[in-house]
């Protein structure tokens, strides 16, 4: 996998990441989770190690999903993106909940990237 080195961050982050927006689903419109994970684990494998997923996608189930997939792998091997509902924030108290939220959802320590999603 082709990286990059950002040289004010020192970060080298793959050319191609993995978006989490549109994971295979169910027939139900869940995530088919096997389905989800062999596909971020090909990713991974590959040398993907930017992973981007967002607090509303697949109805609130991509963070806690992709947290869950990503246990497995060493937390420095990878970048890890996500994005904020500006409809959640009103105010620098919710938009700290919000983030300890997404935190927990990922199951990590820390976010390498954050945004909020606008709306068009």
């Amino acid at each position: 996998m082709e990286t990059r080195k950002m040289e004010k961050t020192g970060i080298e982050a793959s050319l191609l990441g993995f978006g989490c927006m549109r994971f295979p689903v169910t027939p139900e419109g869940k995530i088919d989770e096997p389905e989800a994970e062999k596909m971020l684990d090909q990713a991974i494998a590959a040398g993907v190690n930017y992973i981007d997923t967002a607090y509303p996608y697949h109805d609130g189930a991509s963070e806690p999903f992709v947290g869950k997939v990503l246990k497995k792998y060493d937390r420095k091997s990878f970048y890890l993106a996500t994005k904020m509902p500006p409809w959640a924030v009103e105010n620098l108290e919710d938009a700290k909940k919000v983030f300890a939220s997404q935190l927990e959802r990922l199951q990590t320590d820390y976010i390498d990237a954050r945004v909020i999603i606008g709306l068009s």
